[in-house]
């Protein structure tokens, strides 16, 4: 194995001492030798061994997807939820800009405090920071 030299001659040296290696050499440590190996690990099962393979491969597969599927759930309400607050956000202080403006103009015209504070439900602090 510490002969090889391309990648060719690698592939030839796994195919035909495939069966005789109980490791990994180190000039075989590749992702597509590792990978080879573990398949042959895989072929290597016992059919009640494979069956049990299979069977945990479903049952990760089944758990993963339930839990891709609750976080893209998560996602779009948090989504939906902050669209939500966004928009309710966003008319509250329209509302509040709103009075400050009605405020503004009551002021400019002279109108009583008492007045406007009743109008617009300000306090006289935010009404006395308009002025």
């Amino acid at each position: 194995a510490n002969e090889l030299k391309s990648r060719f001659e690698k592939w030839l040296f796994v195919l035909k001492n495939l069966h005789k290696l109980d490791r990994v050499p180190s000039e075989l440590k590749e992702n597509i030798f590792l990978k080879l190996f573990k398949t042959a690990e895989i072929a290597k099962f016992s059919q009640e061994e494979y069956q049990d393979y299979e069977d945990s491969l479903k049952y990760y597969r089944d758990i993963k997807n339930s839990l891709d599927t609750a976080r893209e759930e998560g996602e779009i309400r948090g989504e939906i939820r902050g669209k939500i607050e966004g928009k309710i956000e966003g008319k509250i202080e329209g509302k509040i800009e709103e009075k400050i403006e009605i405020a503004k103009n009551m002021l400019q015209k002279g109108m009583d405090l008492s007045l406007i504070k009743e109008i617009t439900g300000l306090s006289e602090k935010e009404i006395d920071k308009l002025k």
